[in-house]
């Protein structure tokens, strides 16, 4: 399995997709952006493909994505933020980060 993500702006969300498997949707992340302000609000990922690493792969790459164009990230899905809780290199850019322990 060999996943790639790329965010689809007009669909507001960024998707994972398996390019061993003819690029079928693995997952996706949705969002909602306001300027410089960026809300992630869930993670979806396709049945088969629960239980692997594409949820972590498509947080990872939204986050990536914001930090590289200087945005402020609202985390409203709870999971991700449980999943920041665990990586330090980006409260930086998390709204309330100092809240995120």
């Amino acid at each position: 399995m060999t996943i790639g993500v790329t965010d689809v702006p007009e669909r507001e969300r960024f998707e994972a997709r398996d390019s061993d498997a003819d690029e079928a949707l693995a997952g996706y992340l949705t969002y909602q952006l306001t300027g410089k302000i960026i809300a992630y609000t869930h993670v979806e990922v396709t049945v088969g493909y629960d239980g692997t690493d594409v949820a972590d792969a498509l947080t990872r790459a939204a986050m990536d994505d914001a930090r590289v164009r200087g945005r402020t990230v609202v985390a409203i899905y709870p999971p991700l933020t449980q999943w920041l809780a665990s990586h330090p290199e980006y409260r930086k850019i998390v709204a309330g980060s100092k809240k995120i322990r």
